[in-house]
This record gives structure tokens, C-alpha cells and sequence, in this order.
């Protein structure tokens, strides 16, 4: 262990990077709380999405990575601001109507569309934990209306009252001068309505921990901040919550880095110390545009996991935290196999090596094997042309390629090819155009052709590679990969493929010379697909 946590104090891989900072918190004392906290937030007004569980996925590869260097014990919880009002109607949710009558009332006042539920907020909280339950997390679900309601953050609250003049310093200066005309730190309940207030405040009392105000209805209203009648604004409540919990890590996405001097400032005026922070850059659509819970747009986390796994899931997170990432559907089957390479190097690896590899920090340095003897790019390519309606339709060809192998000894690549179906029918067979081959690709397939017949060699795909290459080579492709490209264009109908010796060695020889033979025959193409 000693030698793993020397490494680990010099490894560049981001997760230590960021762990050895926490460590940094504590090199002249333990924490007097007696644990590191990290800290995940959530803002439940819509349906989880993937930015979300990249949080907790991401927090949890640092928290993993501080426990090897560090004997300090750890928690990470995952805070629900389900308090807040809910300002719009989220567009991918039932009973539009019914919730348009629930406005600006606290999530966990807000009947649950879905029916399901005691609110809306209970409903996206469950969902929440459903998502990370599903991953194997290990964390503690907070709920900003049982803090606020319990008088769990009564004290912070009276403490906000007491420096209310500091708080509202720092945040006026960030406002705009018509928003400072009526900003407040505090954002009352309306007894009347039980709508979240946004209106000025006209009085203060640090003695009695009140504030007053003027209802909806214009009567002056005298509230005490305590007993979850009056909530925070999301920026002071954001160093409130640090200050009161004493988080020590929280990381969010780069929207928030402007407000995290106000975050951080907030926290220190409350008596808090403020943690260590992460941002990350955000997570785009297909149109590259940033994936919203409201509007319920780019890949969600049931959409991944109908076509991949949880962990090539985890490794798409775990890739660049810092760089913008478009998440689209077609970045799933570069993920799996990414995934399952790093899989195969990692028990080969030197201590150090295995540190920076991802799959260290996606399981936590109980690294499984990889069964994926059939990378899911080839699978895909198989689903295309064996016409597989479902797993069971890929197992032959499989079974002739790796003949040890089987769904009950490989169930990761059994899983996999039931994905490679889906996917493929989902995705690919909708977008797939063959083409005719031009003069000089229909020579060389030929000669592809009459030396596969020809062949009487083992089935091995390096040497069938090899033979592919040398065509390219003879018949003067330059540069080479126009030759795979052809190949793929015209027999897979797609603009990428696999490594074609693989390719053959899995599909069969026979079957690949009399897929050639219907690519020339021009049987592979249809009517409004031809191109030339």
C-alpha cells in the first residue's frame, strides 16, 4: 500500500490531482468533524440527467482516489435544492396545466404530474437515486426541505440574520442596480400561497430572527427564518449550505465559476470555511447546445444505458473533465471500446501506469478482466450484415471466431452484442447508404474476392489483414485508408468500420467473398441510396 500511495501522491491522473488539494486542507490537522466531505448539489426542477450523475460519478473518482492517499474517512453526500420554487414548467413532463397552477411554489409543494409521488421535487428525488443506485454509489441523499424544516440549518439561518448586512454587501455588488432595488438575501414562503417570494425586505430583526414583508396581497407579513418558512437565495444558499455542513469538496459545472467568490465569500461570512472547488466544462447536445433539464435534450442516462454499459458510461466521464463534451449517441460505441481496451492494458501496467489508467478510478482499483473478445465497433458491423434480429443471431459468428467463448463464460461481450442489435437498429440501419465501387475498387474487391476463395490458410484476422493491405497496396490506393474506406462504403454501407481482417475472421470467409460478390452485383444497393 505504501509503495501504491507514493504513486499515487506523484500521479498526474486529474482524480489525485484534485484529491492531493483536499489533503492539503488538513496537513497540520484532522478535521474536527472526523471525516472528509464531498459534496454533490442537484436542483431537482426537472428530470435528472447525465450532467447530473457525471457529478457524482466524477466526485466519487476523487473521494476513491483521497482514500488511497489519505487514512482520513470520507462521506459524499448528494444535496437536493428541493425547496426551491419551481420557476417554469418543464417541457418533458405530464399535466403541463396542473403544474402551471403550482408556479413558484417549492418543489416538494408541487403535486407529482406523474402521480407517483407525495410532490414533484419526491418524485425527481427518487429518480435521482434511482440513476445513482443503478451505478453502485456509495452516498447520502440530503434534502434541502428537511434541512430547512427540521431546523437542521436553523442555526445558519440566524446567523445570516445576524450578518445580514455583510451578505447582502457582497451580493448587491454583483447585481445589477434595477435587481438591487429589490433583492434580498431571504426568500420567504407566503403563508397565504406557499409560493417562494422574490420581493424587497423591509426589516430585519437579528434580536427576534425575523424579517418582514409585504405579501402577495400587499398585507406586511412578519416571518422567522427558522422552521423552513423562509429559504436562502441560490447564491447565498450555496455558502450557506458550505458553511453549515462543512464541506471540505464540491465541484459544478463552468456556468457556475463566475459565482464562486460569491459562493465562497458567503460561506467564510457564515463562519465557514470554503471548500475546494472543481469546474468542468459542460455537456452538449447534438446541435452543441448545453443539455437542459428543462427542456430534456441530449442523451439521458436510461437512453446510454439501453445501448452500453454503466462503466463505459463511467469512462466517457472520467475522459477530459476540463474540455466541453458533445453527448450524442454516436459517441457510445467509441466509448465501450475505449473502455474495454483500457480494460485489457490495465493488468499489464506498472503501479503508476494503472493509476493514470481510467478504469483504476471507475472501479475504484478493483480492476475486472475484460471478456470483449469482439470489440462492439465490430459487433455493430456483424448486426449489419448477418441481418441479426438479436443476440442469439451474433452467436454463431461469434462462437466460430472465439470458440471458447459463450454467454455464460463471457456474459460482458454477451450483454454487449444484445446492445450492438439494439444500437444498430436504432441508429445505424436508418443512416446506412451503400455505393457502387468506382473502376479501380471493383478491381481490387475482385482480386478480394478470388484470393479468399483462393485462401487455405487458418481463419487468423492479423494475417487476413495483412492480405487486405497488400490489395490496397497492389492496386495503388494512396493513401491506403481510401482502400478501407471503399470496403466500408460499399459493403457495410457506412463511412467507418473495423479492422477488416478481424471483420472476415468473425463473419466467415465464405460469407465475406458472397457479401463482396452482392456489393458488385449492386444488390447491396437500393434504389435511393445509389451513389456514385
Amino acid at each position: 500500500m505504501s509503495t501504491l500511495r507514493d504513486a499515487a501522491m506523484k500521479s498526474k491522473a486529474w482524480p489525485f490531482e484534485e484529491a492531493r488539494r483536499v489533503l492539503k486542507r488538513y496537513e497540520k490537522k484532522a478535521p474536527e468533524k472526523g471525516y472528509v466531505l464531498f459534496e454533490t448539489g442537484y436542483g431537482p426542477s426537472g428530470l435528472p440527467h447525465i450532467g447530473t450523475f457525471g457529478e457524482v460519478a466524477r466526485t466519487t473518482m476523487i473521494r476513491r482516489a483521497f482514500e488511497l492517499i489519505s487514512d482520513i474517512p470520507t462521506r459524499l453526500i448528494c444535496f437536493s435544492d428541493d425547496m426551491d420554487g419551481m420557476r417554469k414548467v418543464p417541457e418533458n413532463v405530464p399535466d403541463q396545466a396542473m403544474l402551471q397552477e403550482h408556479l413558484q411554489k417549492p418543489l416538494t409543494s408541487v403535486p407529482d404530474p406523474f402521480g407517483e409521488y407525495d410532490s414533484f421535487g419526491a418524485h425527481n428525488n427518487a429518480m435521482l437515486r434511482r440513476f445513482l443506485d443503478t451505478f453502485g454509489f456509495e452516498y447520502e441523499f440530503v434534502s434541502a426541505t428537511e434541512n430547512y424544516k427540521s431546523g437542521k440549518f436553523d442555526d445558519i439561518l440566524l446567523r445570516a440574520v445576524e450578518r445580514y448586512d455583510d451578505i447582502m454587501k457582497v451580493m448587491l455588488a454583483s447585481l445589477r442596480e434595477e435587481r438591487q432595488q429589490t433583492y434580498s438575501c431571504f426568500l420567504p414562503i407566503s403563508p397565504k400561497s406557499g409560493r417562494v417570494l422574490y420581493v424587497p425586505i423591509k426589516h430585519v430583526d437579528a434580536a427576534a430572527g425575523t424579517i418582514t414583508f409585504d405579501d402577495e396581497d400587499g398585507e406586511e407579513t412578519t416571518l422567522p427564518v427558522t422552521g423552513g418558512q423562509v429559504k436562502l437565495q441560490w447564491k447565498p444558499d450555496f455558502g450557506a449550505r458550505w458553511a453549515a455542513l462543512d464541506v471540505d469538496f464540491e465541484m459544478y459545472g463552468k456556468d457556475h465559476s463566475t459565482n464562486t467568490p460569491i459562493y465562497d465569500r458567503i460561506c467564510e461570512i457564515l463562519g465557514g470555511r470554503k471548500p475546494e472547488h472543481f469546474t468542468y466544462e459542460l455537456f452538449l447536445d447534438q446541435n452543441g447546445q448545453k443539455i437542459s433539464k428543462s427542456k430534456g435534450n441530449g442523451l439521458s442516462i436510461d437512453e446510454w444505458l439501453t445501448y452500453a454499459s454503466t462503466e463505459s458510461l463511467s469512462y466517457f466521464m472520467y475522459l477530459k473533465p476540463k474540455t466541453a463534451k458533445r453527448m450524442y449517441f454516436d459517441v457510445i460505441p467509441k466509448a465501450v471500446d475505449e473502455y474495454h481496451q483500457q480494460l485489457r492494458a490495465y493488468h499489464d501496467q506498472s503501479p503508476e501506469q494503472q493509476l493514470a489508467n481510467p478504469v483504476w478510478h471507475i472501479h475504484g482499483g478493483n480492476v475486472p478482466r475484460s471478456d470483449m473478445v469482439v470489440p462492439f465497433q465490430m459487433l455493430l458491423n456483424l448486426a449489419s450484415v448477418a441481418g441479426a434480429k438479436d443476440r442469439a443471431g451474433l452467436w454463431g459468428f461469434i462462437r466460430r471466431y472465439a470458440p471458447e467463448a459463450s454467454p455464460e463464460t463471457h456474459p460482458a461481450l454477451d450483454e454487449a452484442a444484445g446492445f450492438a442489435v439494439r444500437y444498430f437498429n436504432d441508429f445505424v440501419a436508418p443512416t446506412r447508404t451503400y455505393r457502387l465501387p468506382s473502376d479501380v475498387e471493383r478491381a481490387a474487391m475482385e482480386d478480394l474476392a478470388r484470393r479468399l476463395a483462393a485462401w487455405d490458410q487458418d481463419v487468423d484476422a492479423e494475417a487476413l489483414q495483412s492480405m487486405v493491405f497488400a490489395i490496397g497496396k497492389e492496386h495503388g490506393f494512396d493513401p491506403l485508408r481510401a482502400w478501407f474506406s471503399a470496403l466500408y462504403q460499399v459493403l457495410l454501407g457506412a463511412d467507418q468500420g473495423p479492422r477488416f481482417g478481424g471483420f472476415i475472421a468473425l463473419y466467415g470467409i465464405e460469407e465475406t467473398r458472397l457479401l463482396i460478390e452482392k456489393a458488385l452485383s449492386g444488390e447491396l444497393v437500393s434504389g435511393d441510396t445509389v451513389q456514385s
